[in-house]
């Protein structure tokens, strides 16, 4: 059974604050400098505050920056790669709030390339119609704006406590988010389980791509924030969309864990996919080639893998001249050439690999949960932006934008002060370290790029049997032992929402049904947790 509380010594330390931010990427870092204004704030990082999935983003920051775009085309492309499953008024407001919130990161201290004329520098990447993406050092644009906010947060007077995983919500007893419970490791800092009381808690705590057994996520992402929502009674929407990034440096048969990523950018800027022919796969299959929407091309690149039974497909930049992969793309040219891979000579090989949540835990347009004073931005989240798809370079723009609309919501909201947290009661067993290579086996055999009915029957029993299992096996509590059971209960989520919907759209691929289906199907699963385990439920949308 997926537990309701993770098994945990109880906590030995206490501290208070107004607001707990939990997550170091984009959206935490955002989020806490713009709700210090409002109270105290902690923020609280799994590991060092470099160390989240914004310092891997190499290719930007879509908005609608230029003179001959306007947040209306933004808007249609979003919607469109979302296949009918985003929330229009989300995304209206990610488009309209989002160049300014863009400035503000400058302002910041944020220092995006620039054009000759001294204007932002644009490129394109799969699914813009236009140039909108705005990067940093070529292809380091995640580092910088890391940096840059790393930077602002040490004159805000924010407390920070790195190298701490996240346990448990505590709650009043009226059922108000009231803190949390915590694990800190490392000199320096309260060691052990903790409590944080605080009146208001945000989720920031990046994706869940460690589910997996190959990724783009760093070793942190499994999955803390979703399992703590599920555990605490909040909703979580659409788990069934992994997107899988098409173009990930293939390291040969068998890699496993964090993989080196190839931006879309790379595409954006004139590189072709190809087979070992040379012949270009994705012209006739998609109007926009190389550049279509990431699933299309994900799939595009699994197909022809299966048409021609070669481990991988090939991204061909040696056109671009050594002064573009240099000036443009440093960060990939090193990591290919780390590889003994020079793509100013030679093509990449590329395979898809799991990348980034689309779903997550389901908030309105302020990033508040179905659990009061609980909140969520970023990649845990589910605004009701990407749909069924993220279009590119959309997620550093929805931590930016979102994370804003949480400090401007927080003044009002805080007025409902949390009571005294409830001691935490009813904690089960943990699974044990050992079952995370399982987990993620199961889930990269049965709900990867490719899925049907069978397979996904399987994951489940399998996943099961883990949970079953868990009791008798007697895991004692530690970051191994918790990290393995967040893995457990994000991907048994997954499972049974992939299993749901029968057809495909976006990032979910159903072989077994490879149509999409609008009668039955537009629409959203919702996952919860109960005494009786996981329940996921339909919603549909209305057809406009």
């Amino acid at each position: 059974m997926i537990p309701r509380l993770l098994a945990a010594p109880a906590p030995g330390w206490t501290a208070d604050t107004d607001v707990v931010v939990i997550g170091s990427g984009i959206a935490g870092l955002v989020t806490a400098l713009r709700c210090r204004p409002h109270g105290r704030v902690l923020l609280v990082t799994k590991a060092l505050l470099d160390a989240g999935s914004t310092r891997w983003a190499q290719g930007g920051i879509a908005a609608a920056l230029a003179a001959d775009d306007d947040p209306g085309e933004h808007l249609a492309d979003t919607l469109t790669a979302g296949v009918g499953l985003c929330d229009e008024a989300a995304v209206r407001v990610l488009v309209t709030e989002g160049p300014d919130a863009v400035r503000r990161l400058i302002e910041l201290g944020a220092q995006f390339d620039r054009a000759a004329d001294g204007s932002i520098a644009l490129t394109r990447e799969g699914g813009h119609r236009r140039r909108r993406i705005a990067h940093a050092g070529g292809d380091a644009t995640g580092a910088e704006i890391s940096r840059a906010l790393r930077a602002a947060l040490k004159d805000a007077d924010i407390e920070v406590v790195e190298h701490a995983l996240v346990l448990d919500l505590l709650k009043d007893a009226a059922g108000r988010a009231a803190g949390v419970t915590l694990h800190v490791m490392g000199e320096g800092q309260p060691g052990g389980v903790g409590a944080v009381r605080a009146r208001a808690v945000v989720l920031a705590t990046g994706g869940l791509g460690q589910v997996f057994s190959a990724t783009t996520n760093p070793d942190v992402s499994t999955g803390d924030g979703v399992a703590l929502a599920l555990r605490a009674g909040a909703e979580v929407t659409d788990l069934e969309f992994v997107q899988f990034h098409p173009t990930v440096l293939w390291l040969g048969d068998g890699a496993r864990g964090q993989q080196p990523l190839v931006s879309e950018a790379v595409r954006g800027e004139g590189a072709h996919l190809v087979d070992a022919s040379g012949t270009r796969f994705m012209v006739g299959r998609h109007e926009l080639a190389e550049l279509a929407p990431r699933d299309v091309v994900a799939k595009g690149i699994m197909s022809r893998m299966r048409e021609t039974g070669e481990p991988h497909m090939l991204l061909d930049g040696r056109h671009l001249g050594a002064r573009m992969w240099e000036r443009r793309f440093p960060t990939i040219l090193a990591a290919c050439r780390d590889r003994g891979i020079d793509p100013v000579t030679e093509p990449i090989p590329v395979v898809p690999a799991a990348h980034y949540a689309s779903g997550g835990v389901r908030t309105d347009l302020f990033g508040r949960t179905s659990v009061p004073g609980l909140y969520a931005c970023g990649e845990v989240a589910c605004t009701g932006v990407h749909g069924a798809n993220r279009l590119a370079s959309n997620s550093l723009l929805e931590g930016l934008v979102f994370a804003e609309r949480i400090a401007a919501a927080l003044p009002g909201d805080l007025g409902a002060a949390a009571g005294e947290p409830e001691p935490p009661r009813g904690a089960q067993g943990l699974v044990h370290p050992d079952a995370r290579a399982e987990i993620q086996r199961i889930m990269t055999a049965y709900a990867g790029v490719l899925r049907a009915a069978d397979g996904l029957a399987a994951a489940a029993r399998e996943l099961a049997r883990l949970a079953a299992t868990a009791p008798a096996r007697a895991a004692e509590p530690g970051v191994a032992a918790w990290e393995a059971t967040n893995l457990l209960t994000v991907a048994s989520a997954i499972v049974a929402a992939a299993g749901r919907r029968t057809e495909t759209r976006g990032s979910h691929w159903r072989e077994d049904h490879p149509d999409r289906d609008d009668d039955a199907w537009r629409g959203h699963l919702v996952t919860r947790l109960a005494d009786g385990g996981l329940t996921t439920t339909y919603e549909g949308m209305a057809i406009r």
